[in-house]
């Protein structure tokens, strides 16, 4: 049969479309080209997206700066006497006398400023210390045993949380003259034992990561509780017990207020209630100004030292919850 230009062409192109119909049924579809405009334009971000990502930067480099330019100025400051401080220019370490700073701090009144150094370790170190172990103790309380008017009691402690410190320094005072505490270590170390937000903590912190099935099977053992606690219970909070440490640790060291108000006798003075006195009496003296800047620089080393120092159990008890 004789077939018309026409109808050959017709049938040319619907064998074509059977081909490549086939081929896209092995091969899969062709992959559908953009135009290399759209492409560029999409890998750009947006302009908007760009200027948030500067503000955010900027703003993170502000608040570095804000934080360290005050220890910056502290380190350089320690390093001149009164003529250099008072010149304005303490940024520079222009006429370094770092060391004749230190000989004279550690000579003036006898040494009386190392006298503050070692209550204010005795006083942060001791009291932060006993503070946490109540704390952890009434927070595992709080979790692990059940007893009559146990919620109340708990939101009593929390309303502690909102008293400020130097609302209690009189009513403290008072229980102090009373009792003969006045004038003594115990004035500062005793408040100091009640700390209600780290009741709170250590409740929190024994509510995530004391298992009730290690508290159990130490009962079935026959272990007592004070038992329980000390070997199973401290020790599997212990990542709070390093935060509760720590919290109250800075706390008590830049105290100021209750030793105002509970000593006066100034081998009793922490740092801050000693420094305080000196910097009072910079207006007449100005060679006080050395002692009391290279008094400052070395009252922040303890803190450093301890937050390096347990770091690793903290960041512990930051990530211990995070995958359940």
């Amino acid at each position: 049969m004789s077939h018309t230009p026409a109808a050959r062409s017709a049938t040319d192109l619907a064998e074509s479309d059977l081909a490549e119909r086939d081929t896209a049924f092995i091969t899969g579809p062709a992959p559908v080209r953009q135009p290399r405009g759209v492409l560029r334009g999409a890998a750009r971000p947006a302009p908007g997206r760009r200027l948030s990502k500067a503000a955010v930067n900027g703003t993170l480099v502000l608040a570095v700066v804000y934080t360290l330019l005050p220890l910056v100025w502290l380190v350089t400051a320690a390093t001149k006497d009164a003529g250099g401080l008072l010149a304005g220019d303490a940024f520079s370490f222009e006429g370094f006398d770092l060391g004749g700073n230190l000989s004279r701090l550690a000579s003036f009144h006898d040494g009386v400023y190392f006298r503050w150094y070692g209550n204010s370790l005795l006083y942060a170190g001791g009291g932060a210390l006993l503070s946490t172990l109540v704390s952890v103790a009434a927070g595992y309380a709080f979790d692990v045993y059940s007893f009559p008017g146990k919620e109340k009691l708990f939101g009593v402690v929390l309303l502690g949380v909102l008293v400020p410190t130097t609302a209690l320094a009189l009513p403290l005072y008072l229980l102090a003259a009373r009792t003969g505490l006045v004038n003594t270590y115990w004035a500062v170390l005793i408040p100091v034992l009640a700390h209600p937000f780290g009741v709170y903590l250590a409740r929190v912190f024994s509510a995530g990561y004391l298992p009730r099935e290690a508290i159990e099977a130490a009962r079935m053992d026959g272990a007592s509780e004070l038992r329980i606690f000390w070997s199973i219970g401290l020790r599997m909070i212990m990542p709070g017990f390093v935060t509760i440490f720590l919290f109250q640790f800075t706390a008590i060291w830049n105290n100021f207020f209750l030793p105002l108000v509970m000593l006066s006798d100034q081998q009793l003075f922490p740092l801050s209630l000693g420094l305080y006195a000196w910097n009072s009496n910079t207006h007449a003296e100005p060679s006080y100004y050395p002692l009391v800047v290279t008094g400052s620089l070395l009252a922040v080393i303890p803190l450093i030292i301890a937050f390096v120092a347990l770091q690793r159990h903290w960041k512990a008890g930051l990530a211990a919850g995070s995958v359940k």
